[in-house]
């Protein structure tokens, strides 16, 4: 690279949906209703989790955390998102940039590992009845979310000062609608085996130890189901796992995907379908999934709209 190509970039511009201009207005309004029913959604869960001193239990308090994480992750990216298809100029500052890289990171593994402890939850509720309000107390549920919150933090520290080292010569343009790694990595001049390497390994490792922690945890669930003689039996049990299980297959399918393969496979088309998937889609259906089969949740939706429609 000759040194008159190696301007500092001050700034990135998503190209995000420009082959799409003629339907920026329609992409708009989709995208904003979709992000009104996640707020709406989320937020519904987490305050009728405070409100309601029946969901004041450790699942209740795991999911209020996810929902938060949830609004937290897209809150990052779908207002500027929306802000861009309004705008001639779609860019973004490069601190603005690796700020934005280091929450998404982070918002998103926690939203793992927050599935992770679920599946532990479950585990112990079902399978260990008689331990379980011991294991399961107040003080240990708040360190285990405080401790993912480390680990995501650290992890999200190394990959964001890592990209932030890198550097970017005349590369602006970015194949996508918000700072995601690969596409940052694919603007970078510099070497990125290291950013490759780490980004398939460590985050391997991020991703996968809360899934192992699932496949475990209902693996030994199904086990102590399947002795239920009762059907009656067997079906509650499996109802109260219904939700989160859909919630994990939904979640791990494209974080998977995008971030455990080579980077030679790299797609900017896909990657940005399946982005929207993730960042949008699945923050929008977790409330719902957690509500249709949840007599818990659906009666204290109730109470919540009596509630307000008394004060009307």
């Amino acid at each position: 690279m000759e040194k008159g190509n190696m301007s500092v970039v001050k700034e990135f511009i998503f190209l995000g949906f420009s082959k799409y201009p003629e339907q920026y207005l329609i992409l708009f309004f989709v995208f904003l209703v979709v992000y009104i029913l996640i707020l709406v959604g989320n937020l519904t869960i987490i305050i009728i989790v405070i409100m309601d001193s029946r969901l004041h239990t450790p699942m209740y308090f795991f999911l209020s955390i996810l929902a938060l994480m949830d609004v937290c992750f897209t809150s990052l990216i779908v207002p500027k998102l929306l802000v861009d298809l309004l705008s001639v100029t779609k860019a973004i500052s490069f601190p603005l940039c690796i700020t934005q890289l280091h929450f998404f990171v982070a918002f998103t593994n926690m939203d793992s590992f927050i599935l992770g402890i679920m599946g532990f939850d479950r585990f112990m509720a079902i399978c260990h009845p008689l331990h379980y309000p011991r294991v399961m107390r107040k003080k240990v549920c708040i360190t285990l979310v405080l401790c993912s919150w480390v680990i995501v933090s650290l992890h999200a520290s190394v990959h964001s000062v890592l990209a932030s080292k890198l550097t970017y010569c005349d590369a602006k343009e970015m194949q996508h609608y918000f700072c995601d790694l690969p596409p940052l990595l694919k603007l970078s001049c510099s070497d990125t085996s290291i950013n490759e390497l780490l980004l398939f390994t460590e985050t391997t490792v991020i991703l996968l130890t809360p899934l192992l922690c699932n496949l475990v945890s209902y693996v030994l669930i199904a086990i102590v189901i399947l002795k239920i003689k009762s059907s009656d039996g067997r079906r509650k049990a499996f109802s109260t796992c219904f939700s989160h299980l859909t919630c994990v297959v939904f979640n791990y399918g494209p974080v998977l995907f995008t971030y455990i393969r080579p980077s030679s496979a790299y797609s900017p088309e896909k990657d940005m379908g399946i982005s929207v998937i993730y960042t949008m889609v699945i923050p929008m259906l977790n409330p719902f999934v957690y509500s249709v089969r949840n007599n818990d949740v659906k009666e204290a939706l109730r109470k919540l709209r009596k509630k307000i429609q008394g004060q009307q």
